[in-house]
């Protein structure tokens, strides 16, 4: 379990297209089903214990903020064949388990994660309204084993800023989790062994 910060993506960043299957409904989604909404890009995956430890907190907070009208999906990218927890029939059952109320999706290829720069799970990503980059970061700073409660309190100003229609928060920190597991020969050129 590598401790892998996210790359910060320059803010206002259109945010790239996806069309993924999402394997607990068989269907393909993509970025424009969710036009002229503001829009949340998680990278999670099922068994980082940064994820698990955030989830429960981060269903809730997806619920909240889909009433509000915020678009959210998330998305796992792991390279499957050596992390079988990960694997499509696995995704299916942590939905039905945590209760998410978003759509997640699987990006085989990774072509996804590398088009957004993600580098770690969780890894999450802010749009407006127009798809462009409003915030980029972690979602608290509760870690596995720093004692923190997880409140989701950096990614909650930052929803609430956007649905104000405020600027983007100053200080927006990195996230910090597990690395995305790339498939080998597939790692991308930001990704620090």
């Amino acid at each position: 379990m590598a401790r892998t910060p996210s790359t910060m993506l320059e803010l206002g960043t259109q945010a790239p297209d996806f069309a993924l299957l999402e394997p607990a409904s068989g269907n393909i989604v993509a970025r424009e089903d969710f036009s002229g909404k503001p829009l949340l890009v998680a990278f999670i995956c099922n068994h980082c214990p940064y994820v698990i430890l955030i989830r429960e907190a981060f269903a809730q907070l997806a619920r909240e903020y889909q009433e509000r009208g915020v678009a959210i999906v998330a998305i796992n990218a792991n390279d499957v064949e050596n992390y079988p927890d990960d694997s499509p029939a696995k995704m299916v059952e942590e939905v039905q388990q945590q209760g998410y109320s978003f759509p997640y999706l699987y990006d085989e290829t990774q072509a996804v994660a590398k088009a957004y720069q993600a580098a770690c799970t969780p890894d999450l990503y802010l749009f407006d309204a127009n798809h462009q980059l409003f915030y980029r970061g972690q979602f608290d700073e509760a870690r596995p084993s720093n004692g923190v409660k997880v409140s989701g309190s950096d990614l909650r100003h930052a929803l609430d800023r956007l649905l104000d229609n405020m600027y983007p928060p100053d200080e927006q920190k990195a996230s910090l989790g597990c690395n995305i597991k790339w498939k080998a020969g597939n790692e991308p050129d930001y990704y620090g062994h």
